[in-house]
């Protein structure tokens, strides 16, 4: 349960700033508000606010994994305002979870709901999962510089490139 919980939320979590790459009509960089509310047996709700910078909304646009899971989505769709993502995550230890997610963004907004489906103990288990973003500004306040690669990649000053 714990693991489909945490990959849903990985998973997708890591998506709603992938969408922020700055195209025209795609949304930007900058401060962003992302709240995860996922469901599997239980709901849990997260809001966070953070700076995102266009080298990670290129990772996340790319392939959206983390240090914990291993995340491949052979079927991505990003366009026209549009996002459309299946595939899977894998623990380090070899657990698998499918993942199916559509969506929609703008330059200020992105939404994305996902469902994830996997087998603990031979028992099958999903859960969803909504992701909603909105863009707060262009410039980003020192506690939302949450990353290594944020703080660097603004060089001390407090606005992403756009």
């Amino acid at each position: 349960m714990k693991f489909a919980a945490i990959a849903l939320a990985a998973a997708v979590g890591a998506l709603a700033p992938a969408a922020a790459l700055g195209a025209e009509g795609k949304p930007t960089p900058g401060y962003w508000e992302v709240t995860n509310t996922t469901t599997v047996l239980i709901s849990s709700k997260k809001t966070e606010r953070r700076c995102l910078v266009a080298s990670e909304i290129n990772k996340f646009l790319t392939g959206p994994s983390n240090r914990h899971y291993a995340c491949t989505y052979p079927s991505r769709s990003v366009g026209g305002g549009k996002i459309a993502l299946k595939g899977s995550c894998t623990t380090k230890k070899g657990q698998v979870a499918d993942v199916s997610a559509q969506g929609s963004y703008s330059p200020t907004t992105f939404k994305l709901n996902a469902t994830l489906s996997t087998k603990i103990g031979g028992i099958p288990l999903s859960g969803v999962n909504t992701t909603a973003a909105r863009r707060l500004g262009d410039s980003c306040p020192a506690e939302a510089l949450g990353s290594d690669e944020a703080r660097s990649a603004l060089g001390g000053g407090d606005t992403p490139q756009q």
